[in-house]
């Protein structure tokens, strides 16, 4: 069968070529703005893609299209596909239809932390033998693609996000993944251009909530109130907590300030307990907790804890989590997918705590719908108190100025709206130690090799 896949350089939309192609599919695709990761993975795959949407794309006539939701109405190869009365259907359908009937489906949700965690479960059901399936909105270093199929009866992970299905389909893509296993890690509002407010998102996670069946196992982090008042409004599976709480079921105890070692006590039904100590490479509070959502998880899939904290000490950051994308002299050019105040504040906190000596200069661009709206930017000062400096990106299509946010975060810096001239900034800034913590949830205009040249440049000599 011929897929034809619109959007096909979204995290999401590449992955399910991935796997459209791993199946057997002929696939095509096309999109605009593409960029790294996930440009380089379908090429590597040999997926053709197509940049721009026209009409022309749609010849000779696919089996099958399917939309992604940055598809709208309006949209040339949209309207071509309605015009000719072609089908289509939505990424998040096709992968419940063609991927997961009959899989033992793992999905993990939550505000921040989902490709994260999602990886982490992947790699430890990986390492315990059970070769996984996957699709996750990042690279895992450990795996080196964002999706696969796995074994025909092995667990399926996959990263369960809440904004809207398609231009056709306003529910959340997770409600289509019926899964065994749900990981609700955390919940704030976010998606503010398709959601009024924090409790229209509770709804869509008790969608999800609705969707796991008794026989399974829905995994909560503690001391999370959007999460108790989803689960409020009704629940019909065992529900674990896990965290820092001292009465959950998977407790978590830092042993150093900035999480690279902690202690994960699980607590069986029977009354009995389980104990690891997990020494690893990532820092931040945030992360050991993804972590135990992880070993959670996998536990649930047989895999044991003492297995699982054994596994963790090999497992590396997805691809733009804290990557180091390389150093000069002594500079640190750090990516991270960092783009809502709460995911900021915790990129940041978690690498101040790290043993690195050295300024923290941190370089965002709030290219984000949510950002680009505004609904946040009041929280965006706050964001960066673990930073020496911020610099910020002005992007086009920010309607409101940042300048207000640099005031009041107290940092220096300043607003940026020419690339060059932010690189060229930093740059002169940059001494030996620091480490500049670029994000983004776009490529940032590939600001990432232009920094590392420019300092080669400057320091490398």
């Amino acid at each position: 069968m011929h897929l034809h896949i619109l959007g096909i350089c979204g995290t999401f939309m590449g992955s399910l070529a991935l796997l459209a192609r791993e199946a057997g599919h002929r696939v095509s695709g096309s999109d605009a703005g593409v960029y790294p990761p996930m440009s380089t993975q379908l090429e590597q795959a040999g997926i053709v893609l197509t940049e721009g949407f026209a009409a022309e794309n749609l010849e000779p006539a696919p089996d099958l299209v399917v939309i992604g939701n940055a598809l709208s109405r309006g949209n040339p190869e949209v309207e071509a596909v309605l015009d000719r009365g072609l089908p289509y259907v939505s990424g998040p359908q096709w992968l419940a239809e063609q991927v997961l009937p009959g899989r033992r489906v793992i999905a993990v949700a939550g505000t921040h932390g989902k490709t994260t965690t999602a990886s982490l479960t992947a790699w430890l059901l990986e390492a315990a033998g059970l070769a996984p399936g996957f699709l996750i909105g990042g690279v895992p270093r450990n795996f080196g693609v964002s999706a696969r199929l796995g074994g025909a009866d092995a667990p399926f992970v996959v990263e369960a996000d809440e904004y809207d299905t398609a231009f056709f389909d306003k529910r959340s893509k997770f409600v289509h993944y019926r899964p065994e296993i749900a990981v609700l890690g955390n919940l704030e509002f976010d998606h503010a251009d398709i959601f009024p407010d924090l409790a229209a998102i509770e709804r869509q996670f008790h969608h999800l909530v609705r969707t796991v069946p008794g026989k399974g196992r829905l995994l909560v982090a503690d001391g999370e109130p959007a999460l108790e008042r989803v689960l409020e409004q009704g629940r019909w599976t065992p529900v674990e907590r896990f965290g820092t709480a001292p009465d959950s079921a998977w407790h978590l105890a830092l042993e150093r300030d900035d999480a690279s070692r902690f202690r994960v006590v699980h607590r069986r039904d029977d009354g009995g307990e389980n104990a690891a100590l997990v020494d690893w490479s990532l820092s931040g509070a945030y992360n050991a907790r993804n972590a135990v959502a992880a070993l959670a998880a996998a536990h649930a899939c047989g895999v044991s804890l003492a297995d699982g904290a054994e596994a963790l000490v090999r497992f590396a950051t997805p691809r733009r989590r804290q990557e180091l994308r390389g150093e000069v002299a002594g500079i640190q050019v750090i990516d991270d997918f960092a783009h809502h105040p709460t995911a900021i504040a915790a990129t940041l906190g978690g690498l101040r705590a790290s043993a690195r000596q050295g300024r923290l200069l941190a370089v965002i661009e709030p290219r984000s719908n949510t950002m680009r709206l505004g609904t946040l930017r009041e929280r965006l000062a706050g964001s960066v108190a673990d930073a020496d400096a911020a610099y910020w990106y002005q992007p086009a299509g920010l309607d409101w100025t940042l300048a207000p946010v640099v005031e009041a975060s107290g940092r220096p810096g300043g607003v940026f709206d020419d690339l060059d001239g932010l690189v060229a900034a930093l740059v002169a800034e940059a001494r030996p130690g620091d480490r500049l913590v670029v994000m983004s949830n776009g490529g940032f205009g590939g600001i990432h090799e232009k920094l590392l040249a420019a300092l080669e440049v400057a320091h490398g000599g």
